[in-house]
């Protein structure tokens, strides 16, 4: 299984982020997520991060998708909240195939939440390989609702422990508030290696995460320039030059009309 590394992410950014509440309805599986997640570096030997399958108490996927947080670091991760409304996987996946109009897609997967049940899920999330014409990459997106007030945690900091790796890069920024964003929104745009020192065929994976400073409803959509390692401790093949698209285009597309309904329903 291709990004497997980036599975585990998925794990850590809903069993660590849970409050004492939540926690006790995790159970082990809390411990579980933890533990892999000291074990991990980069964590490309596998894969891509922060949404996929949520093993043991969460329903398990046969892909891959966006990463909660850089793998290593050791940074407090921001609480989750039950999101207010469900949303669906196929939802999300039919989001993400709008998000790149025109595209081939394979290796398709999708996971539903559950407000009801936060055992069941609070992470939606989908992934896919995306076949545009200038090389296949494997993209995913996931959702999920912070605890207000907003604190530093994943997705709203560059703090890093250990600190990233040279040539890896994480940028801060604020959107203004709008009609289409009350309150405005923090976006965090990530950069990392699949490993290093880079090499000129090292591929490496882009990480934008959007999240709405009113509601903490948040999307993060990672890119790869690469569609899995293979098995083993190989690390991803190179398959394009650059990502998809570009930090702008992710954020407007995160903050467009396709994914406004999922924000809303998050949050």
């Amino acid at each position: 299984m291709p990004f497997e590394a980036d599975l585990a992410h998925a794990l850590d950014r809903t069993t660590d982020s849970l409050e004492p509440d939540l926690t006790a309805l995790m159970g082990r599986a809390v411990e579980r997520g933890r533990s892999r997640r000291r074990r991990r570096n980069i964590g490309i030997a596998a894969g891509v991060g922060a949404c996929a399958v949520i093993a043991a108490t969460v329903v398990a996927l046969p892909g891959v998708l966006a990463a909660g947080r850089s793998a290593g670091s050791d940074f407090e991760p921001a609480a989750l909240a039950l999101p207010r409304s469900a949303i669906t996987d196929t939802q999300m996946i039919e989001a993400l195939e709008r998000t790149f109009p025109g595209g081939r897609f394979s290796q398709v997967t999708g996971q539903s939440n559950n407000p009801s049940d936060p055992s069941g899920g609070l992470v939606a999330n989908a992934g896919l390989v995306l076949d545009d014409g200038q090389g296949a990459a494997f993209v995913g997106v996931s959702t999920v609702r912070l605890k207000m007030p907003l604190g530093d945690g994943g997705g709203l900091s560059c703090k890093q422990t250990p600190a990233r790796a040279a040539g890896d890069t994480c940028t801060l920024r604020e959107l203004p508030s709008s009609a289409e964003l009350p309150g405005g929104a923090v976006v965090m745009s990530e950069k990392s290696a699949a490993e290093h020192p880079v090499r000129a065929d090292t591929a490496h994976r882009w990480t934008v995460t959007v999240t709405l400073k009113s509601t903490g409803a948040q999307l993060q959509l990672v890119e790869w320039n690469s569609i899995g390692g293979g098995t083993g401790s190989e690390t991803p093949k190179l398959t394009r030059p650059a990502p998809p698209l570009s930090e702008q285009q992710v954020v407007d597309a995160l903050t467009g009309a396709v994914w406004a309904p999922i924000l809303a329903a998050v949050a």
